[in-house]
């Protein structure tokens, strides 16, 4: 029913692992193979490309869905639909940005500071030379084609670069002194794909797969009994999404408690939990959440 294009890249590993957990498991032969398929009925088929390529075949109906960075949406400036946003990039949960670099020694501490007939470097020309322009700069604006910061300060004067940490600008040398744009990783559908009842159905469930999937990261769900003297003492230390589930143990003048929690406080939350009179505490992993 649905054809999807999933980037190849530094977004290639952490998509094929979200799509693999949400149980929609990327099935190819080798890594370069480009036409993989996705065992579910609503996806009819899948292809692997750069997700600078993604928005525009979308957009123009060669496939239903796509992901890719808003980066490449904006740059391209291809006409699609956002399904959801999809919080992870290359190493993180943390969005990337586009933003402007100048030699660490250099005396630019602002966009502002910059002088027209500005040499700039970048992968993101588009955005780029909108950006300059908003500031009233005329730029040289410059394609780059990879290796971006090695083109300061002989080349270029400024890099327009992407980064996550920016740990790679600075270990080249290069401080940020401004940003273009703030770009997470979105879900996005071809108008006419997601007019039509039936494709957009498909396109609500596989959203709900991938956004539960991403939600139930980082937690997991514990359980455990209280004896009823205890009952506050346990609730006034256990977290949860809205409100623990509490239900009476039959006969025994105790309760049965579950909530989800953060993965990264249960090593201080069970012991904390024990302390206060709860027994039977299980920690079980949680594969999606759906609200």
């Amino acid at each position: 029913m649905l054809s999807i294009a999933l980037p190849k890249g530094s977004l290639e590993e952490q998509t094929l692992r979200l799509f693999e957990e949400a149980d929609l498991p990327v099935v190819r032969s080798s890594d370069r193979d480009y036409r993989p398929s996705i065992d579910d009925p609503r996806i009819s088929e899948v292809r692997v490309l750069r997700p600078q390529e993604i928005p525009r075949y979308v957009s123009e109906g060669l496939f239903d869905l796509g992901i890719a960075g808003r980066d490449w949406i904006e740059e391209t400036g291809a006409d699609v639909v956002t399904l959801t946003e999809l919080r992870y990039s290359k190493v993180s949960q943390r969005p990337v940005r586009i933003v402007v670099a100048v030699p660490r020694e250099s005396s630019v501490e602002g966009v502002a500071d910059l002088q027209s007939g500005v040499r700039v470097s970048t992968e993101f020309p588009v955005l780029t030379e909108r950006f300059f322009r908003e500031h009233g700069i005329e730029a040289d604006i410059r394609l780059s084609y990879g290796a971006t910061e090695a083109k300061v300060p002989d080349i270029v004067d400024v890099i327009v670069e992407l980064t996550e940490t920016g740990s790679s600008l600075r270990a080249a040398g290069l401080k940020i002194v401004g940003e273009i744009l703030t770009s997470y990783t979105e879900l996005f559908a071809n108008p006419a794909a997601h007019a039509d009842l039936e494709k957009r159905k498909a396109m609500e469930q596989l959203t709900t797969l991938l956004t539960g999937t991403l939600e139930a990261r980082g937690r997991v769900l514990v359980k455990l009994n209280v004896d009823e003297a205890k009952l506050d003492d346990v609730i006034a230390v256990m977290p949860s999404l809205k409100a623990p589930t509490i239900n009476q143990l039959y006969g025994a003048g105790a309760y049965a408690v579950e909530a989800v929690v953060p993965k990264s406080e249960i090593n201080t939350l069970i012991p904390a939990l024990k302390d206060h009179g709860a027994t039977d505490i299980i920690e079980l992993p949680i594969s999606k959440i759906v609200h």
